[in-house]
């Protein structure tokens, strides 16, 4: 036991997060061990025709197509620092479904380091490159 008091907002933290682990645990136990950093491998690449038909020119087709909303969404990905590894990860993914090129895939991430410097573009690319060549952890 210690003199200070401990902090309630920390306690408050720990004792959710301990319930909510054993609530894993109980409905789904081999959720017991995952991790945010995981998220990518639990999605599966969604087919080209899906992706064209929901974020495509099948609603709006005067629109962007599924394949440039997807090196958008990748850009803004890299742009805000290259934080958010699984959704880099899926979003590349689904980029080459949807027909993307690696090229074009890399020039999405390369014109991000003007506004996201040229750390968040290179961990961009090293994520790219994973996801391409199936390398993933």
């Amino acid at each position: 036991m210690t003199d200070t008091p401990e902090n309630p907002f920390a306690a408050m933290f720990a004792q959710t997060q301990t319930v909510m682990q054993d609530w894993v645990k109980a409905v789904n136990p081999a959720l017991a061990s995952f991790t945010p950093q995981a998220f990518d491998k639990m999605w599966p690449t969604v087919p080209g025709e899906v992706l064209e038909a929901f974020w495509g020119k099948q609603f709006n087709p005067e629109g962007l197509d599924a394949k440039t909303r997807l090196l958008l969404t990748l850009q803004g990905l890299t742009i805000q620092g290259a934080i958010a590894e699984p959704q880099i990860r899926l979003t590349v993914r689904h980029a080459i479904e949807a027909g993307a090129t690696k090229q074009e895939v890399a020039e999405a991430i390369g014109m991000s380091a003007v506004f996201g410097g040229v750390p968040a573009m290179n961990k961009a690319m090293e994520l790219a490159k994973e996801a391409i060549d199936g390398t993933e952890d």
